[in-house]
């Protein structure tokens, strides 16, 4: 991203006072994966990234909790008469995502993606996209087309769910249908097309977001990725398989902070004995971005042809003592469940 690119780059730009939930919303809402903590001068003082937020979670750190703790002072920068071909290969060396760009004065002028200068790492893990489903909340919509098929920006869903993939170096997919699963492979063939490999699994009947995990007739060697065919994300893959591989999980469950507020104000007590009231108080969670990587162990669990959700893959794995993790995401993202939600990933794509 260089400096003159309308500017993309000053969304990455935070300051030292922030909390931990301005952050997070920050990273949500420049989909950059790094924060760029500055003076008021703009001076570098130093860098939060996405990583950075796992672990301050991890930690206890909450919403309100000041990320004074989890800022990287001494985070790489480079100046920006630093050749291109330079900055590429500290960034690789480094293992580095992104990179400010400095002028003499140390001020942020610009930040470095790595995924804008190399290209996607090929990666031989599997992709299973759950494409079954009724899609019966976007009716009439889904009448006479299945969900995952339904257009946005001139092409099906679950195409722009497959690009993505392919972009960040996936090549195999398998895609699990049901409900009108012959619009699916009349669409997508084999997937030659798309110079990748698509693969198909038929569910006679609907077996929930995990179940038809039973059905792999060729069983995986190495972790794989299963993701919901309705999700509309920037999430990066690559990352989350490695950060899978990293906490050598069973299962691994990509997560996203949620936040609702009450409309009214609310009442502490205890049985009848007043104890509080709080104005419209704020209630964050965490919730499942239907996005998960999985080890080939964890299809131990699941019979053929049984109905079972992803929640309750990972309960059974968590009761059989399996390292089941979260993954807290902050990229852009959008679970297409409705009308107005298929209006809103459409003037997404129009905003892209």
């Amino acid at each position: 991203m260089k400096k003159d690119d309308s500017n993309l780059w000053r969304q990455a730009l935070a300051f030292e006072h922030s909390t931990l939930g301005d952050i997070i919303k920050q990273l949500n809402d420049s989909g950059l994966q790094i924060a760029v903590i500055v003076s008021k001068d703009e001076e570098i003082i130093g860098t939060i990234t996405d990583g950075d937020v796992r672990r301050g979670l991890l930690r206890g750190l909450d919403m309100n909790s000041s990320v004074d703790s989890i800022i990287n002072r001494e985070a790489m920068a480079v100046p920006n008469h630093m050749s291109q071909d330079l900055v590429k290969e500290l960034m690789r060396v480094n293992k580095i995502n992104a990179l400010p760009m400095l002028n003499d004065s140390r001020q942020v002028i610009g930040l470095h993606l790595l995924n804008d200068l190399l290209e996607a790492e090929q990666r031989p893990n599997l992709m299973i996209i759950m494409a079954g489903g009724q899609g019966t909340r976007l009716r009439p919509h889904t009448e006479n087309c299945p969900k995952p098929m339904l257009p946005i920006g001139g092409k099906p869903m679950l195409e722009h769910i497959i690009e993505r993939a392919k972009d960040q170096g996936f090549s195999h997919f398998i895609l699990s249908i049901h409900y009108l699963g012959h619009m699916v492979q009349e669409y997508f063939g084999d997937g030659s097309k798309w110079q990748v490999k698509i693969e198909y699994l038929i569910e006679d009947s609907p077996l929930g977001t995990a179940g038809a995990l039973g059905l792999v007739m060729d069983r995986p060697t190495e972790p794989f990725l299963v993701t919901n065919g309705d999700v509309m994300s920037e999430i990066l893959y690559c990352d989350l398989l490695d950060f899978h591989i990293n906490q050598k999980a069973v299962a691994t469950m990509a997560v996203r902070p949620f936040e609702w507020q009450h409309p009214f104000g609310v009442v502490e007590s205890n049985g009848v004995e007043y104890l509080g009231f709080a104005e419209k108080p704020v209630s964050r969670s965490q919730i499942n971005a239907g996005v998960y990587v999985l080890h080939p162990d964890s299809l131990d669990v699941l019979k053929k042809g049984e109905h079972c959700d992803m929640p309750e893959l990972f309960e059974r794995l968590r009761v059989a003592l399996k390292k089941t993790v979260i993954y807290p995401m902050h990229e852009s993202w959008l679970d297409v469940g409705r009308p107005d939600d298929l209006k809103e990933a459409e003037l997404d794509v129009l905003r892209d």
